[in-house]
């Protein structure tokens, strides 16, 4: 490891960590709120909500150079536009997170919808004040695994010249010289790292109801 090199590249090195945490996170939080009501939606289809899930993983399975390649044409955007990075991770994002939304909805027994409905709760009381916070550790575990994702996915985007933690991986396939690519990886870990020690913090702080039932 070269210090110097990182010492006399830091402000090169803290715009590329800048950028790539703006192109990994703004896909989660958008996604985060636009998938709750389309996994409802989902989960409210019957019978064709695992057909529409399947297409959903279909769409996760796309590799995500191909859709970075074929969102300008789509969009009318120019090849380097960052925007086209954060409407793909969007899309993954939202194909993940609507999943798990279905599954946590799923997983609220039927016997406390029922005492909800027996009280009194319509359908739209009953959703918000039972059947969300319930399932929401289960959309929480999706949010986890969506926001180191796409993390690592960001890095790609250096393929289509759109900077982030992956120039220092692309300077090392240039020049041969490892140290950019260590920082990367390291940068691209503690990132990591730290999104998803926040997530945890604002699962436990927003349902901590969740947290004692864990432990008891």
């Amino acid at each position: 490891m070269n210090w110097q090199w990182i010492v006399d590249n830091a402000g090169m090195i803290g715009t590329d960590l800048w950028q790539h945490l703006l192109l990994a996170l703004i896909p989660v939080i958008v996604s985060f709120v636009i998938s709750i009501p389309i996994g409802y939606l989902i989960f409210r289809s019957g019978p064709a909500a695992n057909v529409i899930l399947a297409i959903f993983g279909a769409i996760y399975s796309i590799p995500s150079l191909a859709i970075f390649v074929m969102l300008p044409l789509v969009l009318g955007t120019q090849v380097l536009d960052p925007l086209n990075v954060v409407v793909a991770l969007t899309i993954y994002t939202t194909a993940l997170l609507s999943r798990s939304v279905v599954d946590g909805l799923r997983d609220v027994p039927l016997d406390v919808k029922q005492s909800a409905d027996a009280i009194g709760f319509g359908r739209g009381r009953r959703l918000f004040r039972v059947e969300l916070p319930l399932a929401m550790p289960v959309i929480f575990a999706g949010l986890r695994i969506a926001s180191v994702s796409n993390i690592a996915l960001v890095s790609i985007s250096i393929l289509i010249g759109v900077p982030s933690l992956g120039s220092l991986f692309n300077i090392t396939l240039q020049t041969g010289f490892l140290t950019p690519v260590w920082v990367g990886v390291i940068l691209s870990i503690l990132v990591a790292l730290l999104a998803d020690l926040v997530i945890v913090l604002i699962q436990r702080g927003t349902l901590p109801w969740a947290r004692r039932r864990v432990t008891t």
